[in-house]
């Protein structure tokens, strides 16, 4: 006969270690796409710096799909923090050049969606975050409101207004 384990076997069980490691080689690709789809002047170092601030948060997370929603969410307020910090310098700085995409990455991105990254350039910053959480992270509006510390009927309302935008100017490029 095989032993039956008892409730104070289960909740004893140490819990899987957790490695940062393993963590940052499984989500620093998601990161830095995240980071680059929200419009962030260096999507590597958004994406590094948000490793750097939430690590010492990770560990006493429950489990990954709460660390990747922690991650997201570090993402999306370190590339609204830099766009602020940009709008501002930009306001006292006037005649400051503006950083346009390299030669390497214009080529490789196709016309259409240089057209859409176009669009969403255009687009308010929170109109932006919740459109590329939509359609880029394949987000839920409950995981877009928690990703951006929004409510859900304000994450309607910015994918409304977004899409719409962006809609319009693309009819405009046809």
């Amino acid at each position: 006969m095989t032993p039956v384990a008892t409730v104070e076997d289960v909740t004893d069980a140490e819990p899987p270690a957790y490695s940062f490691e393993a963590f940052y080689r499984a989500k620093i690709r998601a990161a830095l796409r995240l980071a680059a789809l929200l419009g962030a002047d260096d999507p590597e170092d958004v994406a590094q710096e948000s490793m750097t601030r939430v690590e010492p948060h990770l560990a006493r997370l429950p489990n990954d799909a709460v660390r990747t929603a922690y991650l997201r969410r570090a993402v999306v307020n370190l590339t609204r923090d830099r766009w602020r910090r940009q709008q501002r310098a930009t306001a006292r700085h006037p005649n400051h050049p503006v950083s346009t995409p390299g030669a390497e990455e214009a080529a490789v991105l196709s016309e259409d969606h240089r057209e859409v990254l176009a669009g969403l350039s255009r687009l308010a910053v929170r109109q932006r975050e919740a459109l590329v959480l939509k359609y880029w992270q394949e987000l839920s509006e409950a995981e877009i409101a928690r990703a951006m510390g929004v409510g859900q009927g304000t994450v309607k309302v910015h994918l409304f207004r977004g899409t719409r935008a962006l809609a319009g100017y693309l009819k405009e490029l046809q």
